[in-house]
């Protein structure tokens, strides 16, 4: 019958990482669990650990080969006390280490 109808624009982010990047996790201050994210910016053997301030490996969230591209991952402190605790990214040979405070 000849007729037709445009769809929605839809925009889509499909570009890789430039650089490596651990953001603050969210929230912060948190209450048991809290979301952290990072970005690879090529195929690697990725590590996210989460260690007390007396450098005890508490958690390892991530340990494993990832593709380039941008993650999050939820980490559940609800088995650990209150205080601060440090979370590290290693991949490739970059490393990336910021502060969470765990607050019950």
């Amino acid at each position: 019958n000849g007729t037709f109808s445009y769809s929605n624009i839809i925009v889509v982010d499909v570009s890789t990482p430039i650089e490596f990047e651990l953001t603050q996790n969210y929230p912060n201050p948190f209450n048991p669990t809290t979301a952290i994210r990072y970005s690879i910016p090529q195929d690697s053997k990725v590590t996210l650990e989460v260690f007390s301030v007396l450098g005890e490996n508490v958690s390892t969230i991530v340990n494993e080969y990832q593709n380039a591209g941008s993650y999050t991952v939820n980490f559940n402190g609800s088995s650990l006390a209150s205080g601060t605790y440090i979370y590290r990214l290693t991949a490739n040979q970059t490393v990336i280490t910021k502060k969470m405070l765990l607050m019950k």
